[in-house]
């Protein structure tokens, strides 16, 4: 009777090493995905077309009386926004809710000469559908 050799590291743990890499590559795309989204998110909602949006909305009167208070900002902002030193160009949607409903504020801007212009700033409330425009309501 002659013993049989023993394995090589490989043949020994191959049943545990291929599925922990195959997970472990999984998590770090998974991770990268997430970072991406996160910064592309978090620029966004720096933005002081983002912030001059929100702030008009939460001192809006038929706004706040649609939506309660406090007005609050949703998580998952779209559109884009395109800036080069002192010019640019904006284009968001950005989810609001409040303790009585929620609604929508649509932004598009210019921006020349390091001043954003809008042309664009209304928030639309969910329930009734009513528009408001926040570039020329008074608050």
């Amino acid at each position: 009777m002659q013993p049989q050799p023993q394995k090589n590291w490989w043949g020994r743990n191959w049943k545990w090493f291929v599925p922990t890499g195959c997970l472990t590559m999984l998590l770090a795309c998974a991770g990268f995905v997430t970072l991406i989204f996160s910064i592309v998110l978090g620029s966004l909602k720096s933005s002081d077309v983002y912030n001059e949006s929100l702030a008009k909305a939460r001192t809006n009167a038929q706004v706040t009386a649609a939506l309660g208070t406090p007005v609050e900002p949703g998580f998952w902002v779209s559109g884009n926004i395109s800036v080069e030193n002192s010019s640019g160009n904006a284009d968001l949607s950005i989810p609001i809710s409040g303790p009585n409903g929620s609604g929508t504020i649509y932004v598009t801007a210019t921006k020349s000469a390091g001043r954003w212009n809008y042309s664009t700033m209304i928030c639309e409330i969910s329930s009734s559908g009513n528009r408001v425009n926040l570039l020329t309501s008074t608050p």
